[in-house]
């Protein structure tokens, strides 16, 4: 087993959760310390001024509402927290950093290539893949490992859609994916923190699932670079660090794919990362969440609400051994 360094902090990085929670709540209320300091989300002023409304970004057109079943009626969590409270180690490894730092990438111009075992491989312009397809907003929960957890109404396309454009072989059992790799537009990694490129990946079958959306926007909005633009991945019933952000490739391949927290920390970090209650993470238990903006926790749904949608795709595993 790979050793995590001890310079990686992952996920609740240096600062005890309490005392991040804690701090936030002391800016928002501006207040010196009350009970409703206790529960916040661990951003610096600095941060949050750099973080535009959402009427300062470009809206994205032609924006359609999901069908049902790939809503929730939860009340979304705040676009300022969503949009200030983020794990992007390209940016920094403090949840503060990508907010601060994220500016420094140009989302334009932007290709996706697809490759590996396909029968049409090719390269994707970003702003023709927004043409080719109609874009849905879809209200999914994004769980951390962490035990924090967030609504937000994603904007984006159904990844299964995108990769049946290049014709998967019968021999394509997985999808790997790459974020870009750019000491001048992603500063954070100059530092050794992680093996870069960060890498992520799904069984074909999970990829294809109809809730896997390749996100390209959020509240209606172009994607903040901070969140992932131009392109990211959500896959609402796994852990949020499978939800890999700024996608230049996918490859299709036959074997599982390599991964970045699973090379990091095998102990802690799985391939499939599902959300599950009955399997705690060896630092804390996965037992209940804070949902970010609320007071009091809540308990952890398996498969983070989804089971009804994506329980079958694992029928017959150990998801204990498979976590």
């Amino acid at each position: 087993m790979r050793l995590i360094r001890p310079s990686l902090m992952p996920e609740r990085e240096a600062t005890p959760e309490a005392l991040s929670l804690r701090r936030r709540s002391f800016l928002q209320a501006g207040a010196a310390f009350s009970a409703a300091a206790l529960f916040g989300c661990g951003e610096d002023t600095a941060a949050r001024a750099e973080v535009p409304a959402p009427a300062a970004l470009a809206r994205l057109p032609s924006v359609i509402p999901a069908p049902e079943g790939y809503r929730t009626s939860e009340p979304q969590t705040r676009y300022e927290d969503a949009t200030a409270y983020n794990n992007f180690y390209e940016f920094g490894t403090s949840k503060e950093d990508p907010a601060a730092n994220a500016h420094t990438l140009r989302i334009r111009p932007w290709t996706l290539a697809v490759e590996g075992e396909v029968a049409k491989p090719g390269v994707l312009d970003i702003d023709a893949l927004l043409k080719a397809y109609p874009l849905e907003e879809r209200i999914y929960r994004l769980r951390c490992v962490e035990a924090w957890s967030m609504v937000i109404p994603w904007v984006g396309i159904p990844l299964g859609d995108v990769l049946k454009r290049f014709a998967p072989t019968s021999e394509a059992k997985y999808v790997a994916f790459e974020t870009l790799v750019d000491e001048e537009q992603m500063p954070g990694q100059r530092r050794g923190t992680l093996d870069w490129p960060y890498r992520e990946g799904l069984r074909i079958d999970e990829a294809m699932h109809p809730l896997a959306i390749l996100a390209v926007g959020m509240y209606g909005h172009v994607l903040p670079s901070q969140n992932g633009a131009p392109l990211r991945l959500v896959v609402p019933w796994k852990y949020g660090f499978k939800s890999i952000k700024s996608i230049v490739k996918m490859k299709l391949v036959a074997r599982q794919p390599r991964t970045t927290w699973s090379d990091e920390n095998a102990s802690e970090y799985g391939f499939y990362a599902n959300v599950n209650p009955r399997v705690d993470h060896p630092r804390w238990s996965q037992q209940s969440e804070r949902r970010i903006g609320e007071w009091s926790k809540r308990p952890t749904l398996a498969f983070n609400g989804y089971a009804e949608q994506v329980a079958g795709l694992y029928k017959g595993m150990d998801l204990r051994r498979y976590y």
